[in-house]
């Protein structure tokens, strides 16, 4: 068998060194049109910012590397320019030397990858721009950096990379500004999650223009200022562009491979395209989400390498199965870690959901060993009581828990399940209720309708609407002067039992701590007494104050 493999990055060199441990008789061959193969696009803003030393630390293989290992012949700057899927050739160009050549195969794969977005815009291919996504990108931004010292860089984008890149040319003494036409940083999480990650972000000295589109790049050649949409001018010395990347699906159109409804090449559980023997994996190819079924793109190193196994395994003669992702994801800025996974609140109520929501803050860890705060949005169907998605920002512990409702939702467990799961408990590492168990347990209850659960969005909207409510402050006095909910009346919890005798049991009730566990508290003392629509609001007055400060 002669198998051909586009693209020699994660998916790519997956494909080939799978298909070589089930078959040593097979003749494989990977052309790349870039200079370097299978190397971490993920560490990119690691080695602008100099935390990474060598750029070898991001390309640790070679094409010797695979040729001596796997007997694998990865031809780099070899550049497939077209495919006739009849006859079963390619046509190769020599990018080095401008030569054109022929080559056959039996299987081919295509492993084309994704490509950076760059904006129509004015002044985009100046000498100070750059976007960040392969090897050659990260030299010329970091030798750019190194010797010219840039005092102030404007990043266009706020998902992953951009925040990365924030940080790290940050940490450099680059001061930075970071414009995203979203009104919100990483798009995917829900407002209320992503408002965490832009209050730290500006702690941290990080100007955000956010809700605002870059219509020019003013300079000769060399931007010198920046333009938006509003009339904002920003002095600038650097641009990174970080506005996303879509598939290199051109070679696949050409060859009449069908694509997906998210725009990348359409493939079963099998890898397999619309075209006999010819397949696709990685960030060119789709995927489906484990929760709904439906097709879902995530370009992700992660997913190329389930892809790119999963092919070369199928191809010869295996019987893996690509079981689809939930898209997970995870970064840090600045000692933040962020992380989600599965449908977010905004994308399970558009895809008509029943759905119950809790914002749990929690310790990762007992504050006698330094446990710090960590907030958990978790979202769970009413209807089958499954988790849908969970997102987490917090210091320490949350790629550890994510990984857990990661595992929970593959394996469509229920709420009720997390809290009888037996996690690993010692101060060092966790609280005898870790979140996980806690988010489990608070969810079912207010499916169970035991304990209600409103987040501030449903009670802002009912205030708004002027319904009638009794809305409880159960803290010290001194911290309801400080911040409270609208319309809140002040009860500590150890005088709510005498007040209770003074209140309307029938009427809609709303109590509230400043993260939910005291609040919890006087919810039960309440419905013991005898009150009938108890709520404890999701995440406290916290979560309500900056649901106030940034929107929804």
């Amino acid at each position: 068998m002669k198998l051909v493999i586009i693209g020699s990055v994660a998916a790519g060199t997956s494909v080939a060194a799978k298909a070589r441990r089930n078959n040593e008789e097979a003749q494989i061959t990977i052309y790349d049109r870039d200079y370097d193969i299978s190397y971490s696009g993920c560490g990119i803003p690691y080695y602008v910012g100099g935390e990474v030393e060598s750029r070898d630390d991001l390309t640790p293989r070679d094409a010797a590397f695979f040729k001596k290992r796997y007997n694998i012949d990865v031809m780099t700057r070899h550049n497939v320019t077209s495919v006739d899927k009849d006859a079963k050739t390619v046509t190769v160009e020599n990018l080095e030397t401008g030569d054109t050549f022929t080559d056959s195969y039996d299987v081919l794969v295509l492993a084309t990858g994704a490509t950076s977005i760059i904006p129509p815009i004015p002044g985009v291919k100046s000498d100070n721009v750059f976007p960040i996504r392969n090897i050659q990108h990260a030299e010329a931004t970091r030798s750019f950096v190194d010797s010219t010292d840039p005092k102030h860089a404007t990043i266009i984008g706020a998902g992953f990379i951009g925040l990365e890149m924030a940080e790290q040319l940050k940490l450099r003494g680059v001061d930075v500004t970071i414009i995203e036409r979203v009104p919100q940083v990483m798009p995917p999480l829900d407002k209320d999650m992503a408002c965490r990650v832009e209050e730290h972000l500006e702690k941290n000295g990080i100007e955000l223009m956010l809700g605002e589109t870059v219509t020019e790049l003013v300079g000769d050649g060399h931007v010198e200022r920046v333009i938006t949409e509003s009339g904002k001018a920003i002095e600038t010395d650097l641009v990174i562009l970080s506005v996303g990347v879509r598939p290199n699906v051109e070679l696949a159109m050409n060859m009449g491979i069908k694509l997906g409804e998210t725009g990348a090449i359409a493939v079963n559980e099998r890898m397999e395209t619309n075209i006999p023997d010819v397949y696709a994996a990685g960030d060119v190819a789709e995927s489906f989400s484990i929760v709904t079924g439906k097709p879902i793109w995530r370009p992700l190193g992660s997913t190329a390498n389930k892809m790119g196994r999963t092919a070369g395994d199928v191809i010869t003669g295996g019987h893996l199965e690509h079981r689809g992702i939930l898209g997970t994801g995870i970064f840090k800025v600045f000692g933040l870690a962020v992380a989600q996974t599965g449908l977010s609140e905004k994308e399970a109520r558009e895809l008509g959901y029943d759905i119950e929501v809790l914002h749990n803050t929690k310790p990762d860890k007992p504050a006698y060993m330094g446990g710090k705060d960590m907030t958990i949005k978790a979202v769970a169907d009413r209807a089958t009581r499954q988790l849908l998605g969970v997102q987490i920002v917090g210091f320490e512990g949350v790629d550890k828990r994510i990984d857990v409702f990661v595992t929970a939702i593959t394996l469509k467990a229920k709420v009720d399940d997390l809290f009888h799961l037996d996690l690993a408990y010692a101060p060092p590492f966790s609280t005898t209720k870790d979140p996980v168990m806690y988010t489990g347990m608070v969810l079912a209850n207010s499916i169970d309708k035991a304990a209600r659960l409103i987040t501030p969005a449903e009670l802002q909207r009912r205030i708004d609407a002027g319904e009638d409510l009794q809305i409880i402050d159960t803290r010290k006095a001194s911290q309801f002067e400080k911040a409270c909910v609208d319309c809140a009346v002040n009860i500590p919890l150890g005088n709510l039992r005498e007040a209770a005798k003074d209140m309307d049991k029938n009427k809609p009730t709303v109590v509230y701590c400043n993260g939910g566990v005291t609040g919890n508290a006087a919810q039960n003392v309440l419905r013991n007494l005898g009150f009938t629509d108890v709520y404890n609001l999701s995440g406290g007055n916290k979560n309500y104050q900056l649901f106030k400060k940034y929107g929804n």
